[in-house]
């Protein structure tokens, strides 16, 4: 039997209000998208926390450590998962925690099928988020060992050939963990998401694997020279990480 290993920040109310947001923009985000198998790396909140709004046929969550909820053990730096096999993967804050988040980049893009979609949730170190955890000697939130600047993630999907599509935002919240603290401050959050979203919490860029056939092109001074028949190159095939 499973056992629970969200944060126990997360169950509190500050954490709770930061997966309310983000599960209202995940599911925006998952109506548009279908296919097959829908996977998950990494818990964040209830198991069926995103999971429940995959419209794919299959939806599995996929953690290093067994918990409740979690379909297959493996490592995202070493996924047990057969390549080109998966339409939708979600990362819920995976590359903040795991140690070896290039790793991880690169097995995402060996299991996701061409036009896969690829969604990534990451704290914005532009906002009050991020610096409570430039200052925090512990690191906040508790698990993250590091925040990603958007624009550097957007460049290593870009080494990868992922295409981003949408860049959403959301926590508008400020990281205070006292509960009577965020009721005072929920007019100012509110005003926050209205007037200053780019000063969110987190940030969920939405991308796509895309692949590009070669197509040899003919110089304009050989259009008029006999064609060779064959001479296709062939595709070179990929070898799991």
């Amino acid at each position: 039997m499973g056992y629970d290993v969200t944060p126990a920040w997360l169950q509190g109310p500050l954490g709770q209000a930061v997966l309310a947001s983000e599960t209202d923009t995940v599911q925006q985000a998952l109506a548009q998208m279908f296919g097959v198998h829908f996977l998950q790396l990494g818990c964040w909140g209830a198991p069926d926390q995103f999971l429940q709004y995959a419209q794919t046929r299959h939806r599995s969550l996929v953690d290093n450590q067994p918990g409740l909820g979690v379909g297959a053990l493996s490592r995202s730096s070493r996924l047990a998962i057969a390549s080109d096999s998966i339409d939708v993967l979600l990362l819920p804050h995976t590359l903040e925690m795991d140690p070896e988040p290039h790793q991880v980049l690169r097995e995402v893009d060996r299991v996701l099928v061409g036009e896969g979609h690829l969604l990534v949730l990451g704290f914005n170190p532009l906002s009050a988020w991020g610096l409570r955890h430039a200052v925090s000697r512990g690191k906040f939130p508790h698990g993250a060992t590091r925040v990603i600047p958007e624009k550097r993630m957007r460049d290593w999907l870009s080494l990868l050939g992922m295409e981003v599509s949408q860049s959403l935002r959301c926590v508008h919240a400020l990281p205070v963990d006292r509960e009577s603290v965020q009721r005072r401050l929920v007019g100012l959050a509110q005003t926050g998401a209205k007037f200053w979203p780019r000063l969110a919490g987190v940030y969920i860029l939405v991308a796509q694997k895309r692949v590009y056939s070669a197509t040899p092109i003919r110089p304009q001074w050989h259009r008029k020279s006999r064609v060779v028949a064959g001479g296709l190159v062939k595709p070179t095939t990929r070898s799991a990480a």
